[in-house]
């Protein structure tokens, strides 16, 4: 039995699957297994894997069951004890996986270690070492396009772990389980840290664990679905999750930053995604508040340890002029 198992989800990206492979292959750390999910692509990925990578084994699913559900359908076939999740556009150093390891065998509370990964075109840029999670509900990436001169070099508690290169200690999601099924993609990585931290789990990074990403490269930046899927998702992370208190506290600061995201949305030609995200989250309101109920159940800290994690962020107004600038 492998101590660690590597999940790799694949939809139509061929192109990306042998320099995220062959880094695989290449690691000093070696007791792991590696299974790739494909959600039905139609570019060739699956006769590609089995002719060129027969190690790997080869989860093949008849359609997209995104982000979530591929990753949920990955982890039944894992029979490690630590749970990496890696996306397919991704390159990983040697030390990857033993540094990842390394992180979570140092704390037996860190249920989620964290990655730090790079821009795969720009290999001095950050494109995350874990996620935050903001009193406007959002979750943001940590140090999402500084350089890298060293800042995040120490190992340090945040909030959660982006599920791009992520390490997920076993006997925590036998606890709160994996991700949720009705996120498809986006977001699901902030609820499975909700649903942690509220357990008790601790989350670390393990910086000297580096991978380079291709940012965006499957959905697509400021696509109408990804509009969709984020706007919803959100709403879906805040009304399962926030204690009472703390949504009382930051309810303004939520609906002026959401109104702020509508009109980003708008100007991008993207207001009807927008809008049925949020009749979406209307919709599957009673869904929601079971789930919300559920989790209350496996609560273990205060609203205090959860509130400490919270982050302020800029302004509604300059987090709209950054998105604007950026096209995203």
């Amino acid at each position: 039995m492998a101590t660690v198992s590597v999940i790799i989800l694949n939809w139509n990206g061929r192109k990306f699957l042998k320099e995220c492979l062959d880094s695989l292959a290449a690691q000093t750390y070696r007791d792991f297994e590696t299974v790739l999910v494909d959600n039905g692509s139609t570019d060739g990925s699956e006769e590609y894997v089995r002719e060129q990578y027969p190690w790997v084994r080869l989860v093949a699913l008849p359609g997209n069951t995104g982000f979530a559900g591929g990753n949920n359908r990955g982890l039944a076939e894992c029979r490690g004890r630590y749970i990496v999740t890696l996306n397919n556009d991704t390159r990983t150093e040697p030390e990857f996986l033993a540094e990842l390891l390394k992180g979570a065998e140092a704390d037996p509370q860190a249920g989620m270690v964290a990655a730090k990964m790079l821009n795969f075109h720009e290999t001095g840029r950050i494109d995350s070492i874990g996620i935050r999670a903001t009193t406007a509900g959002l979750a943001m990436n940590r140090g999402v396009g500084e350089a890298d001169l060293g800042q995040f070099d120490s190992p340090v508690e945040l909030f959660g772990a982006c599920a791009g290169a992520a390490l997920y200690r076993r006997a925590m999601l036998d606890e709160v389980w994996f991700f949720d099924m009705d996120y498809f993609a986006y977001y699901e990585d902030l609820d499975l840290a909700w649903r942690c931290r509220l357990s008790g789990w601790r989350a670390v990074t393990a910086p000297r664990a580096v991978v380079y990403h291709i940012h965006s490269a499957t959905s697509g930046r400021m696509s109408a679905f990804t509009v969709y899927q984020v706007q919803r998702n959100k709403w879906y992370t805040i009304v399962k999750n926030w204690p009472g208190r703390l949504l009382l506290e930051h309810f303004p600061r939520i609906i002026c930053y959401d109104l702020g995201a509508m009109a980003l949305a708008a100007l991008r030609g993207r207001l009807g995604a927008a809008l049925r995200a949020r009749l979406h989250v209307l919709r599957d309101l009673p869904q929601l508040l079971r789930k919300r109920r559920e989790i209350k159940s496996l609560r273990k800290v205060s609203v205090y340890d959860m509130e400490r994690f919270l982050e302020r962020g800029g302004s509604p107004w300059q987090t709209f002029k950054r998105k604007m600038g950026s096209g995203v």
